[in-house]
């Protein structure tokens, strides 16, 4: 099964996170199917920046967003 999921980079109190699509039982910092988006927690806006066709796309493909995921994504 498919997941769209976060996977965090950067150093360890400065965490940025990728939002990517990838098999379900994968490490967080394992083999990623697509990148769709960025998540940058320590930016005062919370920017939250993804592609929403690809998304879309993925969704229909059957892949599940994680409950991180679905709440960023609104």
């Amino acid at each position: 099964m498919l997941k769209i999921k976060l996977q965090p980079t950067g150093k360890r109190h400065q965490r940025f996170y990728r939002i990517v699509v990838a098999e379900d039982k994968s490490k967080l910092s394992g083999k990623v199917i697509d990148t769709i988006g960025t998540y940058n927690p320590h930016d005062p806006e919370n920017k939250v920046e993804i592609n929403k066709e690809n998304y879309q796309l993925w969704l229909t493909k059957g892949a599940q967003p994680t409950d991180t995921v679905r709440k960023l994504v609104k």
